[in-house]
């Protein structure tokens, strides 16, 4: 009989969820003032150390554990076979980056709201999780179908208003998950 063996196997996604996990904990136990001041971005000085640190950090806030359940298990779920394509490092470069360019976004856009939560980095990986199977030229139905459903529909609901600041972070999520896409089309990790 084989022995039953648990493997951490996919470093990248499954560490952002437990520092995710770990500032939402520190957020429910000290108060949502940590969230607020480490774990969203929002305007503020550039003479401030904690401004450039909250581009990457907002990522990992979350407003209640209903948001994080919500973000965690789509990013859970998709993570994994994007790292078994891409390589752990390329995942966490690709997660920095869009956690980088969503909080620029919400910096220089909405200098009157704050954003947290990893929304972006999971709309990323939906849309490059459709280039998974994509070899040489051509551009996958997956794709396509995944800008009209996903994307289409967050563009629909920022035009009605709904909430256009994390509209406009999924869609900006899923334009960066389309050029990583089409960067790395067909390129295993190494």
């Amino acid at each position: 009989m084989r022995k039953l063996v648990i493997r951490f196997n996919a470093p990248a996604t499954l560490t952002f969820a437990l520092l995710a996990l770990g500032a939402l904990l520190l957020g429910q136990t000290l108060g949502s003032g940590v969230t607020m001041k480490y774990f969203c971005v929002y305007r503020s000085s550039l003479a401030d150390p904690l401004t450039y640190l909250r581009f990457f950090t907002h990522v990992l806030g979350h407003a209640d554990y209903s948001h994080y359940m919500g973000n965690m298990l789509l990013l859970l779920l998709v993570g994994p076979p994007l790292e078994e394509k891409y390589g752990w490092k390329k995942m966490a470069w690709f997660m920095a980056v869009t956690a980088l360019v969503t909080g620029l976004v919400q910096f220089i856009f909405f200098p009157h709201t704050a954003l947290l939560g990893a929304s972006g980095i999971v709309f990323m990986m939906i849309v490059l999780s459709s280039f998974t199977e994509s070899r040489g030229g051509g551009i996958p139905v997956t794709l396509i179908l995944v800008v009209i459903f996903y994307l289409g529909g967050e563009i629909v609901d920022g035009l009605k208003g709904a909430d256009s600041v994390s509209q406009l972070t999924h869609v900006v999520g899923g334009v960066l998950g389309m050029i990583f896409g089409f960067l790395y089309r067909g390129k295993r990790h190494r």
